[in-house]
């Protein structure tokens, strides 16, 4: 049975979380880095993430899975196949070439949308791409993250009415 503790040791035993001085996306300084694109690119953690989240909402009608790029994206395919539910990309800006477009995929008015992110730490990105989902016509009904950094990524969601879902966080992991 695939349960969060099954990730927290896999993410162990492929050294997904490291110590050091790191700079996050953010700016931000850090003693610790969760290296999710190592993570994300191991064919069982991928898996197992995507069981994760398919389980959770396998109760739920949900339209699209999304994920912003680039983090996301594997985890978003993956919980697409896994759930058979179609899949929406949420890129950083609109491209200025083709289409042109903020999402690759198709998203109808009124789908009820789920997103998918790697790491949070405000959740900055990722309530971007929730906005770039409502703005087109999209209803984001739940939000997970593979690992939350605990640092205000929660309640960020909290104020904008939409509940983040940690599948673990970084307490939970040390």
């Amino acid at each position: 049975m695939i349960t969060k503790e099954y990730l927290i040791n896999l993410l162990k035993e492929n050294g997904v979380f490291l110590k050091g001085d790191f700079t996050l996306s953010s700016g931000k300084k850090s003693d610790y880095y969760i290296n999710m694109k190592k993570a994300i690119t191991d064919p069982e953690i991928l898996s197992t993430i995507a069981k994760l989240i398919t389980k959770s909402i396998s109760e739920d009608n949900i339209d699209k899975v999304a994920g912003p790029a680039l983090g996301a994206v594997p985890i978003a395919t993956a919980v697409s196949l896994e759930s058979e539910i179609p899949l929406l990309m949420i890129r950083k800006e609109k491209k200025g070439y083709g289409t042109s477009k903020l999402i690759e995929g198709e998203l109808n008015e009124g789908d009820d949308v789920i997103v998918v992110e790697d790491v949070t730490t405000t959740g900055g990105s990722l309530l971007k791409a929730i906005k770039a989902i409502q703005d087109n016509g999209g209803s984001v009904k739940r939000a997970f993250v593979v690992v939350d950094r605990q640092e205000g990524a929660i309640e960020a969601f909290d104020s904008e009415g939409v509940k983040l879902e940690p599948l673990i966080t970084v307490d939970e992991f040390f």
